[in-house]
């Protein structure tokens, strides 16, 4: 009897194993198929966290919102003013220790921050000597009566050159109050840098100052100048027979001269 026994107990051993065979031999990446067909395991002996009949499920990534885009520095600009704007309408229309108290903060903290602009920018001035323009228009005391110094001097040798090309028109009315303080400022500019002065008359009355004067006939008309205000400077161009007005009404004599300068001698923006 032990030979049945024993050869029983193999039997069924072999049996076992060809029916766990076919489960351990079933890749695992075939999970739906084990959890729908093999009842044995999964669902007769509930073997499924060794067997893989309940697939698991991968976990959704958690979404998280994409930050909002970074203002740009004059959209944030544009914010400060809007709201300085509104806490002084508040404080105004609603003058409460608190809304009046709110706007002092905001403004002084704006006060604060255009104090620090202000004091970077110079900093930054003294170290990039091409963007100071005090270097070309000095404002300190010292600097600036040096630049007018040398000014002066280039201004009166240039002046002085020009009475071999340029002369002066200088219209005048006898009734004219203003042209009896011009004529000598006229003359005396003239005589110190050897321009010659032709002085017209244009109601026909005779100058004190000039007395070799010209009435007018339509001289103003054939240089292009349409206005009729006296006294009137011009000067004119014998190398391009061109007339340039310098100026109308009193003019003292320091600021005739500049003007003359500068419209011979410099471009327009060249001094600035």
């Amino acid at each position: 009897m032990r030979p049945v026994v024993m050869l029983t107990r193999i039997v069924a051993l072999v049996a076992t194993a060809l029916m766990l065979a076919p489960a351990q031999a079933q890749p695992p990446a075939d999970r739906q198929t084990i959890q729908a067909g093999d009842r044995f395991y999964c669902q007769d002996r509930k073997l499924g966290t060794w067997f893989y009949c309940e697939r698991p499920r991968d976990e959704e990534p958690a979404t998280v919102p994409p930050p909002p885009p970074a203002k740009s520095a004059a959209e944030q600009l544009d914010a400060v003013t809007a709201e300085l704007r509104e806490l002084k309408a508040r404080a105004i229309l609603e003058p409460t220790p608190d809304n009046v108290t709110a706007y002092i903060r905001f403004q002084r903290a704006q006060l604060d921050r255009a104090s620090l602009f202000g004091d970077v920018w110079q900093r930054s001035l003294w170290q990039a000597p091409d963007l100071d323009y005090t270097l070309q228009r000095p404002v300190g005391t010292v600097a600036k009566q040096q630049w007018t110094d040398a000014r002066k001097v280039e201004r009166d040798q240039a002046l002085d050159r020009l009475g071999a090309r340029y002369g002066l028109f200088y219209f005048f009315a006898q009734s004219c109050g203003s042209c009896r303080v011009m004529s000598p400022i006229v003359k005396a500019v003239a005589d110190t840098h050897h321009l010659t002065v032709r002085a017209i008359s244009t109601d026909g009355g005779p100058s004190e100052t000039f007395p070799r004067y010209t009435v007018e006939t339509n001289q103003r008309t054939r240089m292009g100048l349409t206005a009729r205000v006296t006294p009137a400077v011009v000067l004119f161009d014998s190398a391009t027979q061109t007339a340039i007005p310098i100026g109308y009404g009193i003019i003292a004599a320091d600021e005739l001269m500049e003007r003359i300068f500068l419209l011979t001698q410099r471009k327009a923006g060249s001094d600035y």
